[in-house]
């Protein structure tokens, strides 16, 4: 087990509150901040840990703060001005931005981290709630290796898999490799379930046979069944998929590389918020199929 630290956790939603909780009982001690205070009681009252009034008091004193917060003008409104991280933060301290945020956001604040000596890693996260909750996210890293030898150990209490891929920035380009992948198998899967729908096949019997074979996937084997039984009430929410697909669009123009197959999903999700569908599961896509047989 990691040496006890002291940590700040800001932003405790679906995924951050049960990572926070992760740390406090790898036994670190812990700090956490809710724009929504409500929530931070909650978490105190659930967890050994104490709450602070401002992201600037959760950071004060904490060798890692650990953000996870919706997008990049969330990041920088707990992270910069009088009451920001920024503001709290000790030099020689780290800190990590767990938002699926752009990598141009990424690479700003590690400049601005480096003027104050303070370490900095973008390092996004996928595996969903159910990774939070189960301590099982994979976690990828953007930054310098010496800090990141100092928060990877901590990050382990919520994790299975955590690499350092590159300089700054290469956290959130990875998870944006990520969500291109998840939009492809899903809009895949959704069709060859509606597929074998319509030619009278045992689906189930169907994806225990293929999901042992090359087809299989993560999203197969998670979602396959539940998309079966038009079960969509959980998992990542399809305006958060569609918030990281916009990141990715914006960095392919960047890049100046085709994401054809990624701006046709993204449309489709977009359909799939027009018809109140905005926090679904992103495996919903296969809603739209399944309209066309009616």
């Amino acid at each position: 087990m990691p040496t006890s630290k002291k940590v700040a956790f800001i932003g405790l939603g679906v995924m951050g509150f049960p990572m926070a909780k992760h740390l406090s009982q790898a036994g670190h001690s812990v700090t956490v901040y809710n724009r929504t205070s409500s929530k931070s009681e909650m978490w105190t009252q659930q967890n050994e840990g104490r709450s602070a009034g401002t992201p600037r008091e959760a950071a004060s004193g904490a060798e890692v703060t650990f953000i996870c917060v919706g997008n990049d003008d969330d990041v920088r409104s707990v992270v910069l001005g009088d009451h920001g991280v920024l503001a709290g933060v000790a030099p020689q301290a780290v800190v990590v931005d767990h938002t699926t945020a752009s990598a141009a956001l990424a690479k700003e604040l590690n400049e601005l981290c480096s003027a104050q000596n303070v370490g900095f890693l973008d390092a996004p996260i996928s595996g969903g709630q159910a990774g939070a909750e189960n301590g099982m996210l994979t976690v990828m890293c953007g930054g310098q290796k010496k800090w990141f030898d100092l928060a990877a150990p901590i990050i382990s209490a919520y994790s299975q898999a955590c690499n350092l891929i590159g300089p700054s920035g290469s956290g959130q380009l990875t998870k944006m490799v990520n969500q291109i992948c998840i939009a492809g198998l899903l809009q895949g899967l959704s069709e060859a379930l509606e597929f074998g729908k319509r030619s009278g096949l045992n689906l189930e019997l169907v994806l225990e046979t293929i999901s042992k074979g090359a087809a299989g996937s993560w999203q197969m084997a998670n979602r396959g069944s539940t998309m079966i039984r038009n079960e969509f009430d959980f998992g990542f929410a399809v305006d958060w998929m569609r918030k990281d697909l916009g990141i990715v669009m914006e960095e392919a123009n960047r890049l100046q590389t085709s994401v054809e197959v990624t701006r046709l999903i993204d449309s489709y999700y977009k359909e799939i918020q027009e018809q109140g569908g905005g926090r679904w599961d992103t495996s919903s896509l296969i809603t739209r199929l399944a309209a066309d047989s009616s």
